[in-house]
């Protein structure tokens, strides 16, 4: 008698489902999974070598292209562990901002996460509702940034700019005539906080509208209920963290626990789950977005009656303004030295982590004293979760992988650095 022989077959990296350019090696019995080897290293580019010959403010722009669709959190953990190193005090008012950009940033990965997971599972309406969120979500970065996407808005000692009294408006084109531009300017008369604050008042309704297609689906369920269970005691070992942990029921959050600006005065809840299922994940990520909603309310409630400076005026470390750089020969010098020299951190090493969208994003830096990184680590959430594929994967169909991967909520930048 013939041995049983198992298929192997290779998924992505050329897949849409491989979010990016994972390339899955999958023994299957049939369409049983019975392994599955991760294959990576497909978008490495260096990112933690180019550190060490670019001073630290050149260093900062890499860290959007890491996990790119969390771009203003993986700069928050970079400019935190360099104002350990440095002993920076960053203004109230830039850590009010930060923290709404973090939350900010969080929507429009969830949002992204959930279009696409949807997209993946056979839903497609989902994707193009989540998208039409993600547009308002890209203004507010581009109000602030001039960048839809790579914002290097985060520096070390604050943020690059305090927010705008305007904000811009659509113009009349071929394409759309004056009645539909008056309607999509009418939530942007005033400030960005008052175009932020329209958004929140509206966001609770929308996530509802994902709930109504998602939630109670039949499909969806059966797509996502008991497939890629992870136990807590598991989950801890393998390494997790963020949504994947708190979905098989750990409440763990360094926003509560171990908390970096100003999470400590934020009203906010945590989220867990109760199977660690797939289903249980996309609960957490679905009511995670609710609690950032919450976030940014209390921010921008903050923000509007407490103005003051958003940067640190140690000009070592931060420029000084246009005006004083062109009426004061010490503010030229000190412009002149941080764009071309950049500033020097102490000899020593720390580590800052911040709760990332996907989990724990932390960068180790060590620094001899120089402009420039010694050597510089990356954290990334994404690599650890993915480690996990073979374990969730086993004994579940092709069909159920694909599930798998999209409740990782993996990005490439981050995990092939």
């Amino acid at each position: 008698m013939a041995d049983i022989k198992n298929y192997t077959l290779n998924l992505g990296p050329q897949h849409p489902a491989a979010h990016g350019v994972l390339r899955l090696v999958l023994e299957l019995d049939g369409e049983v999974v019975q392994r599955a080897d991760p294959h990576i290293g497909l978008l490495h580019r260096a990112t933690e070598k180019l550190a060490e010959s670019k001073t630290y403010i050149q260093s900062l722009p890499y860290m959007d292209r890491l996990d790119y669709v969390s771009m203003m959190s993986n700069e928050h953990a970079y400019c935190l562990a360099i104002e350990k190193m440095m002993g920076i005090e960053v203004p109230e008012r830039a850590q009010y901002i930060r923290v709404m950009y973090a939350e900010i940033t969080r929507l429009l990965n969830h949002l992204l996460w959930l279009g696409c997971h949807g997209f993946d599972c056979g839903a497609m309406n989902i994707l193009i509702y989540c998208f039409r969120e993600r547009e308002d979500l890209f203004d507010m970065y581009e109000a602030v940034s001039g960048a839809r996407m790579h914002a290097a808005y985060f520096r070390p000692g604050g943020v690059y700019r305090d927010l705008p009294d305007v904000m811009p408006q659509y113009k009349a084109s071929k394409v759309r005539n004056a009645k539909a531009i008056a309607r999509l300017n009418e939530n942007r008369q005033g400030s960005l906080l008052d175009f932020i604050d329209d958004f929140t008042q509206r966001f609770p309704k929308l996530v509802d509208e994902y709930e109504t297609l998602l939630t109670d689906n039949r499909i969806w369920k059966q797509r996502l209920v008991d497939v890629g269970i992870v136990t807590p005691e598991r989950a801890k070992n393998l390494g997790f963290t963020g949504a994947m942990l708190r979905g098989s029921g750990i409440a763990w959050d360094l926003r509560k626990h171990q908390p970096y600006d100003v999470y400590d005065r934020m009203d906010f809840d945590i989220p867990v789950g109760k199977t660690g299922d797939c289903y249980d994940r996309y609960l957490v990520r679905v009511e995670e977005m609710r609690q950032s909603n919450r976030i940014i309310q209390q921010c921008v409630q903050w923000l509007r009656v407490n103005p003051g400076p958003v940067i640190t005026d140690n000009h070592k470390v931060a420029a000084p303004s246009r005006e004083g750089m062109k009426s004061n020969m010490e503010e030229l010098i000190h412009h002149f030295k941080l764009f071309t020299e950049g500033f020097h951190v102490p000899e020593g090493e720390a580590y800052a982590a911040v709760e990332h969208p996907k989990g724990e994003f932390g960068i180790y830096l060590v620094s001899d004293g120089a402009n420039k990184p010694y050597r510089l680590k990356i954290r990334a959430p994404g690599f650890a979760h993915l480690a996990a594929m073979d374990e969730m994967a086993r004994g579940h169909m092709i069909a159920d992988t694909v599930a798998v991967i999209g409740t990782m909520d993996i990005v490439f930048g981050e995990i092939d650095r």
